[in-house]
């Protein structure tokens, strides 16, 4: 990645310029620069990211977005649109994740309760909200001023980053090495008095493997703790995994301890990215994350989540996305993806040096006992393919989207994975360390000094590199 992108070919604004551009010489610029990259996925090689790749489809979304780019959703009195989209993206989300399944009493003998959502900005904005509804909710009714949530090791960082922000602990147990499947003894284990919440993934960020919702419903039930469903990831493919002959428990609201679920329409539901859902079995579980101010001296302000001003373009083209494909056309490009997901793991399984972590089904990760799996991801790193290294242990993830169904992408991956096999049993053999392992290797072990300096330093760069350019790369 280049520490000063595109500074060779075009002037760099390091400050406001002080006359304007034509429109059409700054479009001209945007459409050169979005070929280039849209070429780099074209192909298929790239791990999720792009989870759509139909250009008709994007520009279907870039036409729904734009007749609402200007509006601001929170002007509800001006552009009521803006409450049907939104409340209609949730009403589909909420089936889609069986909401029908929330009627009569609780388990419990607690009422009935009404199902809600809230959309946001993106998977880790749902999490977040998800956090600080519990958060209050707990505080609300259960008295709890030191909550903490209990989650696999496995689940999203996000909700680490929410317990940060939001004074939660976060407890993290371990997985099962063979299954990467959480245990659900090792959350009981944890869950006390100040538990707000347990977590558990549909599927798995790093494995794409979903966690045992029933048994940990089970368990949130017994001890009076909610139950978040993590399926921001693969929840659009999930719902229809059962169609197309695979046997997955249930992990939805049909489950009855889960209280919520986060689901990405911008991954697979093909909406523009910044669009996520985040479903409540009950009403009151959102509400308590509501803020309103009353005596503010510029009126009553509110807002039902974290956000103020929001683009009304996001909720009309998600909206768009959703309404376009409806079910049938879900149903049909989860078929195709979990076929092709299972054509590449049927190539990595044809190598005895190659083991998949756990039992995937639409993403899935590899590793390998025989040599660092990270030279697998050196070798075919030129010819195009980018792969999510992990570790604990090191392994390599390809999360499969439409690109990848494209006619030649399964063949293209079997025969570099041959090759990139022998490869890495030689680089073994010469004992090489591979180029991967020199970035995810400094983290191996926890986060030193070293490794929290070249992660500042890096998300510096991208933020600031145009103000550090060397003044000679200023000029077109």
């Amino acid at each position: 990645m280049s520490e000063y992108p595109y500074a060779e070919r075009y002037p760099v604004n390091r400050g406001l310029p002080d006359h304007g551009r034509p429109r059409q010489a700054i479009l001209d610029e945007l459409a050169t620069i979005a070929a280039a990259e849209d070429a780099t996925w074209a192909d298929g090689r790239i791990s999720g990211t792009i989870y759509s790749g139909d250009a008709d489809h994007y520009a279907f979304l870039t036409r729904a977005y734009g007749h609402f780019a200007h509006v601001n959703a929170l002007q509800r009195d001006l552009c009521p649109s803006m409450t049907r989209f939104e409340g209609e993206i949730i009403a589909m989300v909420l089936d889609l994740m069986h909401g029908e399944a929330i009627s009569g009493p609780h388990p419990d003998g607690a009422p009935a309760t009404e199902p809600a959502g809230l959309v946001t900005s993106g998977g880790t904005g749902s999490i977040l909200h998800a956090l600080l509804a519990y958060r209050e909710h707990a505080r609300a009714t259960r008295g709890i001023t030191a909550p903490n949530i209990v989650k696999p090791e496995t689940a999203h960082a996000a909700f680490d980053k929410g317990c940060h922000l939001f004074g939660i602990e976060c407890r993290t147990v371990p997985v099962d090495p063979d299954t990467t499947l959480v245990r659900p003894q090792d959350v009981a284990a944890q869950i006390d008095a100040d538990t707000m919440a347990i977590i558990g993934s549909a599927g798995s960020y790093p494995y794409g493997t979903v966690d045992p919702i029933g048994a940990l419903s089970e368990l949130a039930l017994a001890r009076g703790v909610g139950l978040h469903v993590d399926g921001c990831l693969g929840g659009f493919i999930l719902a229809f995994a059962a169609d197309h002959g695979y046997d997955l428990p249930p992990f939805d609201f049909r489950v009855p301890g889960v209280t919520s679920i986060s689901i990405d329409t911008h991954k697979y539901g093909y909406a523009p990215k910044g669009s996520s859902v985040v479903l409540f079995r009950d009403k009151a579980l959102r509400t308590a994350q509501y803020f309103h101010l009353v005596g503010w001296s510029g009126g009553k302000y509110m807002s039902p989540g974290m956000d103020g001003s929001r683009s009304g373009g996001l909720l009309a083209a998600t909206w768009a996305a959703l309404v376009q494909y409806g079910r049938e056309g879900y149903r049909r490009y989860a078929g195709e993806i979990l076929s092709t997901a299972r054509e590449l793991m049927d190539a990595v399984t044809a190598h005895p040096e190659l083991r998949l972590m756990g039992e995937p089904t639409f993403c899935f990760s590899f590793t390998s006992t025989e040599f660092d799996i990270y030279h697998v991801a050196d070798f075919m790193r030129p010819r195009g393919w980018r792969f999510n290294g992990q570790q604990y242990p090191n392994a390599i993830h390809l999360a499969v989207t439409r690109p990848q169904t494209r006619p030649g992408v399964v063949q293209a991956f079997t025969t570099d994975l041959a090759e990139a096999v022998a490869y890495a049993r030689q680089r073994h053999a010469d004992g090489a360390t591979p180029e991967l392992g020199a970035i995810y290797g400094g983290v191996a072990g926890g986060l030193t000094e070293a490794s929290e300096m070249f992660i500042v330093g890096f998300m510096n760069a991208i933020l600031d590199s145009q103000q550090g350019l060397p003044p000679a790369q200023t000029t077109p």
